[in-house]
């Protein structure tokens, strides 16, 4: 009788599963997802940014974004304005949101001042 009980046990350990290939497998997976992953770079407005000391932050979704890349195109929020129509868009947006300000971003080679 007590070998067949000892038959028993030996045939529970046989069953269990071996995970070590399948992890192998998955790490394997990951590694190469990882690998050959391309980066986007996200669209928008290339600007070199001129170094500035660090000031009082405000929330982004209350600033009004003005930017002037290298070319002299202005951009208020992400769409492009004429240089006649800046004060009148600038004003249009304060009087929606006074509590924001106004930053502006200038690319180095801009000649707006």
């Amino acid at each position: 009788m007590r070998k067949h009980l000892d038959d028993i046990h030996v045939e529970e350990d046989e069953d269990e599963i071996n995970l070590t290939p399948m992890l192998d497998v998955v790490f394997i997976m990951l590694i190469f997802f990882i690998v050959t992953a391309s980066f986007i770079k996200e669209s928008g407005i290339d600007v070199n940014r001129p170094d500035a000391p660090m000031t009082q932050s405000t929330p982004e979704e209350s600033n009004i974004l003005v930017v002037i890349n290298g070319l002299d195109e202005i951009y208020i929020e992400n769409r492009i304005i004429d240089p006649k129509a800046v004060k009148a868009n600038i004003t249009r947006l304060h009087a929606a949101n006074p509590e924001g300000s106004v930053v502006i971003q200038a690319d180095r080679k801009s000649t707006n001042k």
